[in-house]
Parts: structure tokens; C-alpha cells; sequence
């Protein structure tokens, strides 16, 4: 079964890993952002051997978002960001195909492994099957 594995973040984190800390999250270092990284390529090469990845992205930051959405009148109504308001926002995502959901969540539980420098917010891992078609349903 395919599922959509979801981590999440703000704009202040983003901000954070450009080594700009605030309130809501702390600076990330030049080595925490090496060690990010270079956790994030050993899962996602770990689960190309094991066949179990169809996908996986890292998004860019929400100030660079687009809002489509209907107006009153029925038309188009378009929103750069930022979107000061927003608070977590879908960061990166994995389409992995596992014969579990138990084993997708031993994945989402090494997900929330990866390093980050103290006191940076964790954010839980979002698991979600995907609906393959009417076979799915119920």
C-alpha cells in the first residue's frame, strides 16, 4: 500500500536554517544543516535498496507560496506569500510504498530521529494512505 508521510514547519524555520533564529525557532549552524541533510540522503537511499520509495521532496519555504483561491464573484483570487498568519505548513514529504502500516511508521519514527540543534520545535510526523481507487474506500 502507498502512503504519503508528511513533516511540517514555519516560515521561522526556514528562517531559522538560513541561520536567522527568532522566538519561535533557533539558528541552525552550517552543521546542523550538514547533518539535516546528510540524515535525510541516508533514509531516503535506505528506502530506494529496500524498493519502498516512490517519492520524496523537500518543499520550499511558505514565503515563496502561491494561494489560489474563489472569490465571492466566482473568479481566481491570487495570494503571494509570505503568510504571517500560517502556522505549520507541509515541509517535505515521502510517497513510500510499504507492505504495512506498522512498517511506515517505523520509517515516520526515524524520521523524528533526524538531528536538529537544541531547542528547535519538533513537529510530529504525519502518516496519511494514499487511495489507490474504489478498492481503497471503507
Amino acid at each position: 500500500m502507498k502512503y504519503l508521510v508528511m513533516v511540517q514547519g514555519t516560515q521561522a524555520d526556514y528562517e531559522a536554517m538560513q541561520g536567522k533564529g527568532s522566538a519561535n525557532s533557533v539558528a541552525w549552524s552550517q552543521q546542523d544543516i550538514q547533518a539535516m541533510y546528510g540524515f535525510m540522503q541516508a533514509l531516503n537511499d535506505d528506502l530506494a535498496e529496500t524498493g519502498e520509495m516512490v517519492d520524496g521532496q523537500g518543499l520550499g519555504e511558505p514565503a515563496k507560496a502561491r494561494h489560489v483561491t474563489l472569490g465571492d464573484d466566482g473568479k481566481a483570487v491570487i495570494t503571494d506569500g509570505p503568510y504571517s498568519e500560517t502556522k505549520e505548513l507541509l515541509a517535505g514529504y515521502w510517497v513510500l510504498d510499504c507492505a504495512s502500516l506498522e512498517r511506515v511508521t517505523e520509517i515516520a519514527e526515524r524520521v523524528l530521529q533526524c538531528p536538529q540543534p537544541a531547542g528547535a520545535p519538533v513537529y510530529p510526523v504525519v502518516i496519511r494512505p494514499i487511495d489507490e481507487g474504489p478498492g481503497d474506500i471503507g
